[in-house]
């Protein structure tokens, strides 16, 4: 015996089509459900040692002290300052020239087996303990961020190993 089939909604063509369709679907929702065009995640470099401000200005109060090469993530831009989350993830505001375009990440592993080669099966170059900071000299890929040590060793750091990524 054959079941009668029923027949599907018709959507007009795409791309009107899809945004009516989001449109119906999400405006119940008060458009909060409507996707949001990604953002790439900006990380900066503290230059030199300087406050983490609990507001954007001069003399707020001071949470603490961010060592020189800590990378932060920049969350907002307002007026020179910037609200930037630091690798415990904790939020704060810095003055804009306290920052550099320098990359570095910070070791959160308990130790990290920095490679050689971007394998797992490569020979150790170095190890780096918790919160040592590495100069990031190319970007993660495939797993895997090439590292400077300040007293210039240098090779690959898994990236679950390090944030600022």
């Amino acid at each position: 015996m054959k079941r009668a089939r029923r027949p599907s909604p018709q959507i007009p063509s795409a791309p009107l089509g899809r945004a009516l369709l989001m449109l119906a679907v999400f405006a119940p929702l008060g458009g909060a459900a409507l996707p949001v065009a990604a953002q790439a995640i900006e990380y900066r470099s503290v230059a030199a040692s300087t406050l983490l401000r609990e507001q954007p200005a001069p003399d707020a109060e001071a949470l603490f002290r961010l060592r020189p090469g800590t990378p932060v993530e920049i969350v907002v831009r307002e007026d020179g300052w910037m609200r930037v989350r630091d690798p415990a993830g904790g939020f704060g505001w810095v003055e804009g020239g306290a920052l550099v375009t320098r990359r570095t990440v910070i070791v959160t592993a308990e130790r990290a087996i920095v490679r050689r080669a971007a394998q797992e099966t490569a020979a150790p170059a170095f190890e780096a303990t918790r919160n040592v900071v590495l100069e990031l000299l190319e970007p993660a890929s495939e797993g895997w961020a090439r590292v400077r040590h300040v007293e210039g060793f240098e090779g690959y750091v898994h990236a679950s190993e390090v944030w600022g990524l």
